[in-house]
């Protein structure tokens, strides 16, 4: 039994398809579609996952900052030791606020990566379309 070609799996189902030759049937030309489909998903699939990476490094990278930040007025509340003034207040009000700045941040960050994992599929879909389009036109 032959070894299969890891990098290019879809050399088995060539060889088996060109052994019912269909008249206008272009194996290799159908394969090739299919493999750069394939390619096209694992790259939408990196790009997203990436995305999601950098989101969650972001994410995390904002928690610490933003309790730190709360940690240090509730460690000044303490070390006062009284209730807490106006510029406590406004100390966490200015923390919610840059909490809020960094989510919407975030947002768009995801929204940039769904965006450019879409545009992979969607040049695909149009380069099949192209094909299917050539593929009629050779057809007498």
């Amino acid at each position: 039994m032959e070894p299969k070609d890891a990098a290019n799996p879809f050399a088995e189902f060539s060889k088996m398809f060109e052994q019912f030759r269909l008249p206008g049937f272009d194996v290799p030309a159908v394969m090739e579609a299919r493999r750069k489909d394939v390619e096209a998903l694992v790259e939408a699939n990196q790009t997203a996952l990436m995305g999601m990476q950098s989101l969650a490094q972001q994410q995390a990278e904002m928690l610490r900052s933003t309790l730190a930040e709360l940690q240090s007025v509730a460690s000044k509340q303490a070390a006062a030791g009284g209730m807490p003034s106006t510029q406590t207040a406004e100390l966490v009000q200015q923390t919610l606020h840059k909490s809020l700045a960094d989510l919407q941040q975030l947002a768009q960050a995801a929204y940039k990566s769904q965006a450019e994992s879409y545009a992979v599929i969607a040049k695909r879909v149009q380069e099949n379309v192209d094909e299917l389009k050539a593929m009629l036109q050779r057809k007498p």
